[in-house]
């Protein structure tokens, strides 16, 4: 792990937060969570759908209950900014290994949804893919072994492959706790997953001292994949930072181009992060504060590109950027 501290960090003048931040709060949800974030959102069949981590506890006394409760919500939209959220929860995963499921992906490939998930379970933190028509049944795919998550899926295949970002959480190899990198692998049919290759890595990473991994699916430009990613930066001189008695990480989010043919090669990947926590609802009052991380990522026809992410592991937010300036941002590298 890199000892030096990152220091200030600001969001690209590129990105414009959408005025009615944050898009889904815990107080938007009928069944009472004390956190909702690190949603998947995609277009399906005419609608905007959100699937949403729902985190239970008291946000009064701001703490949270095991693990164990935390489960995935739905919603649907129009115009991707004002949400109908469903009455009841659309997963939990009722399994004696199971632990809970959270931080759901969306991607759309041939008309059908595949949503990638981590899985917490007895003998490890694990990624899986599942698939569904309805958001009321899910068709699990595949699981990993422990420990990997942060799956992504690509909207096509590439060289007949279905292919997939993920995050290993490797511990001996990488010397420390953390030093996890973003690794890519591909697949014949989503079930069976091999040939694996280091995309980037920490190193690679101006504004990251700890970890990166996947954040939204990635979106087909004709220069290559857009594809977000979120870093971890540690200072042990943070403090109280949230609702723990301690919080001395920030998670910031970045943004790269990958080849279109092989995307394992970062064609250009920007500098500095694409978004930063800044304004009130990523800094203050949340859960872990100074948090952001993207999870959903819709290129519009009219070259917007909506960008959703976790704030503050609390409450759900939109960004917003013209396609070609976030395509120059990686090209040039600022």
């Amino acid at each position: 792990m890199n000892k030096f501290n990152i220091g200030p960090l600001q969001s690209s003048p590129l990105i414009q937060r959408h005025p009615h931040n944050p898009v889904l709060a815990p107080t938007d949800v009928p069944y009472g969570p004390a956190l909702v974030f690190n949603a998947g959102v995609t277009k399906f069949r005419g609608k905007y759908v959100m699937v949403f981590r729902n985190d239970y506890g008291d946000a009064d006394k701001q703490t949270v209950f095991a693990h164990s409760t935390t489960n995935l919500g739905l919603a649907f939209s129009d115009d991707g900014i004002k949400w109908d959220v469903k009455s009841v929860p659309c997963w939990t995963w009722n399994d004696e290994e199971v632990i809970r499921v959270y931080d759901p992906r969306l991607t759309v490939i041939d008309d059908k949804c595949y949503i990638c998930f981590a899985v917490d379970t007895k003998h490890g933190l694990r990624g899986g893919i599942a698939t569904t028509e309805d958001f009321e049944n899910f068709e699990v795919l595949s699981l990993s072994l422990p420990d990997n998550r942060n799956m992504v899926l690509f909207p096509e295949k590439i060289g007949g492959k279905y292919v997939r970002l993920e995050r290993p959480m490797p511990v001996y190899s990488r010397g420390g706790i953390d030093r996890f990198d973003m690794w890519m692998s591909d697949s014949p049919d989503l079930r069976y997953w091999g040939n694996s290759q280091l995309v980037l890595a920490v190193e690679n990473v101006p504004f990251a001292n700890d970890k990166i991994g996947p954040g939204a699916p990635p979106v087909k430009t004709k220069h290559g994949w857009l594809t977000t990613f979120h870093t971890t930066d540690l200072d042990f001189n943070r403090g109280k930072n949230g609702w723990e008695d301690s919080w001395k990480k920030r998670y910031t989010a970045g943004i790269m181009l990958l080849d279109l043919e092989n995307p394992s090669r970062v064609i250009g990947m920007a500098a500095s992060p694409l978004i930063a926590p800044e304004a009130s609802y990523e800094i203050e009052g949340g859960f872990r504060n100074h948090v952001i991380f993207p999870g959903g990522m819709i290129l519009e026809d009219s070259g917007e590109v909506k960008i959703y992410y976790g704030a503050a592991d609390t409450v759900e937010c939109l960004a917003t950027a013209h396609v070609d300036d976030l395509i120059r941002l990686c090209l040039e590298g600022k």
